[in-house]
């Protein structure tokens, strides 16, 4: 339960005396475009007192103009507020620079356990959702106390407070809007992690996202023994050869005490939780956003490498538990919070013919803000805006996946085809070999951690390998749109007792020769990744309790590629990838089962022979979320 309003306001009071100006930080370099930040802002440095005695560092920047008051714009974040100092400005204030030329109070906070506050810091907080004292603390208890004490302590405020934050920061934010402040009246989620098991940055549907997790946690969880305004350096692994690097150090158990040094505690309780046990259960934010009062913005990129899932995932529990909540969901075509910045029109060879980020922070976001903490409110924002990749418009609708979504099978079928229709072979089946020691890389650049465009990386690479097999529609009569989830229904077996399967699906551009264009060009056959994803078939029945392959035995996968809004046109063809690794991407499967695969055994990683059904009994095909 919500410690009462007149007892919080009581600790408040009596904590207020420790509040404290934070000791005289030697300043930090500021860098370019403070001075501006400077002439406007004046900067203080307080620790806030959370309900268990526990103390944020939080930077104020208040305007020099006094005029008028202001609302309060909160960014927390376990990246560190620098630079650090009372004469130290940053180079802008806010999501982007409007909100410093329109003027909000920014308030940026150390979260518990980072940089300069006190605490300890876990990794997706567990939110409580039953309070029963002021030891019960978590995100939201954390953002309400420090909500209650800006608003009582920084003059010239308005009273209302908007909180933001991209990507781990976007997690304080929606973990932040459960049981919200009075004062708390808009939050802008933009590409926050909300389930790190089922999606997001360190798992795709349980299955360990090695390169990104490895080169993140490297250096974001080196320790600390005290507030510190600078973390220790990572080790250095001397080479960008990602692909190499992984393979080299064998079975992922060698990371632990070999490159790490048994030094990234989080790394180890990866390591030591490989199901959806009640560790990973405990961390999804999205199934504590009910009844929430806040207005919400939450905004992701179709193209995000990092966090594609959580926007997503968050959208769909306020469309469940807190259908009253005003809020608008909005997709482009960006990489991970690209929205924020520049003007993209272009992503990679890609052209989407208008500034969609431009787009978004004038015609969204400035107002979301505006109209919720000034009151300068033009016409009401849709519930829904996101871009059709394919045929680049900007869509709005009433509901996410649009109501008017027709779900259509389409077959994996003879010599690699694609077709509407049902097989009616009686048996009828393809095979593959996948080898742990030669895996299927997931990108053909050079990359240690995640390579941003490997959403729309061609896939020519991939297709001209023998242990990936490859199915395609014959070149589309007219565009087809899919908006929303993409169901895979594989019926499979293999001679070993584990196994992963990627399903890729895939744009083919025409041939030169068939767009009769003059000169080829980047785009001539390109094979453009729309959405791809991973399941292992341990978990095909439970991700909590894991299950072997019966070596031989025909049996199914079925999972979902998260949504996508594309439209594949006229002439186009619609090509699909069936694999058993995406390396390092995800990390590698024995194929042997073993109750703990993120401590398999250098002996447990065999080849094993894949079989993909597509007969009439066994038919494995995706259920295409089709838009009339």
């Amino acid at each position: 339960m919500r410690i009462p309003r007149r007892q919080l306001a009581a600790l408040a009071a009596a904590l207020l005396v420790f509040v404290t100006v934070a000791a005289p930080l030697r300043a930090q370099t500021s860098p370019a475009g403070a001075k501006e930040v400077s002439e406007r802002y004046v900067k203080r440095e307080v620790s806030i007192p959370m309900r268990d005695g526990t103390r944020l560092f939080t930077a104020i920047y208040t305007p020099r103009d006094t005029s008028r008051s202001y609302p309060i714009m909160l960014m927390r974040t376990p990246y560190g507020v620098g630079p650090y100092g009372s004469d130290a400005y940053p180079a802008t204030l806010g999501p982007w620079k409007a909100f410093q030329d329109d003027g909000y109070i920014f308030v940026n906070q150390d979260v518990r356990g980072r940089y300069m506050s006190e605490g300890y810091y876990q990794f997706m907080t567990p939110h409580i959702a039953v309070k029963r004292g002021p030891r019960d603390v978590d995100e939201s208890s954390d953002t309400y106390d420090t909500i209650d004490w800006l608003v009582k302590n920084v003059a010239r405020n308005n009273g209302r407070v908007g909180t933001w934050g991209n990507s781990a920061p976007g997690f304080f934010v929606a973990a932040g809007l459960p049981d919200a402040h009075p004062a708390h009246k808009a939050a802008y989620p933009s590409a926050p992690m909300i389930d790190w098991y089922l999606g997001d940055d360190r798992h795709h549907n349980g299955a360990l996202t090695l390169a990104q997790t490895f080169n993140f946690l490297s250096s974001f969880d080196q320790p600390r023994t005290g507030p510190l305004t600078t973390y220790q350096a990572r080790p250095a692994f001397a080479t960008s050869d990602g692909y190499n690097f992984f393979l080299r150090n064998g079975p992922t158990k060698n990371l632990s005490q070999g490159q790490l040094q048994g030094k990234v505690a989080f790394w180890d309780s990866i390591m030591a939780h490989p199901n959806y046990d009640a560790y990973w259960q405990k961390r999804g934010i999205w199934k504590h956003e009910r009844n929430i009062k806040p207005a919400v913005l939450t905004v992701g990129g179709w193209y995000d490498s990092e966090d594609p899932y959580g926007p997503l995932r968050l959208n769909q529990s306020l469309e469940e538990m807190s259908a009253a909540t005003p809020r608008t969901f909005v997709m482009g075509p960006w990489t991970h919070g690209a929205w924020n910045r520049g003007d993209n029109d272009t992503l990679g060879v890609l052209k989407f013919g208008s500034k969609t980020g431009q787009f978004f922070r004038d015609s969204i976001g400035f107002p979301f803000f505006a109209c919720a903490l000034k009151d300068r409110c033009g016409a009401a924002l849709p519930k829904v805006a996101v871009f059709q990749t394919g045929a680049n418009q900007w869509r709005t609708f009433d509901a996410w996946p649009p109501r008017a979504v027709q779900p259509r099978p389409l077959y994996l079928r003879e010599n690699g085809q694609l077709a509407y229709d049902r097989p009616t072979a009686a048996t009828a089946a393809d095979t593959y070999v996948s080898d742990p020691a030669r895996p299927v890389p997931y990108t053909s650049a050079l990359s240690f951690g995640y390579y941003p465009l490997y959403p729309i990386e061609d896939q020519r690479f991939a297709s001209r390998r023998p242990d990936v097999l490859v199915y395609v529609t014959p070149p589309l009569e007219s565009d087809l749109t899919l908006a929303g989830p993409i169901d895979v229904r594989l019926n499979v077996a293999s001679t070993g007792t584990d196994a992963d399967f990627v399903v890729k699906v895939i744009d083919v551009w025409p041939d030169v020769q068939l767009a009769g264009r003059a000169a080829a060009g980047p785009m001539d056959g390109y094979e453009q990744l729309v959405k791809g994803d991973v399941y292992r078939a341990r978990w095909r029945r439970s991700l909590e309790t894991p299950q072997p392959l019966v070596p031989g035995r025909a049996d199914s996968v079925n999972y979902v590629l998260h949504d996508v809004f594309h439209t594949f046109k006229k002439g186009h063809r619609l090509m699909v990838h069936v694999q058993s690794s995406w390396f390092p991407l995800i990390d590698r499967n024995p194929q042997t089962f073993v109750p703990n695969i993120n401590r398999a055994e250098a002996d447990a990683f065999k080849s094993a022979t894949m079989t993909v059904f597509r007969s009439s009994a066994r038919p494995s095909h995706l259920i295409l979320p089709v838009l009339p």
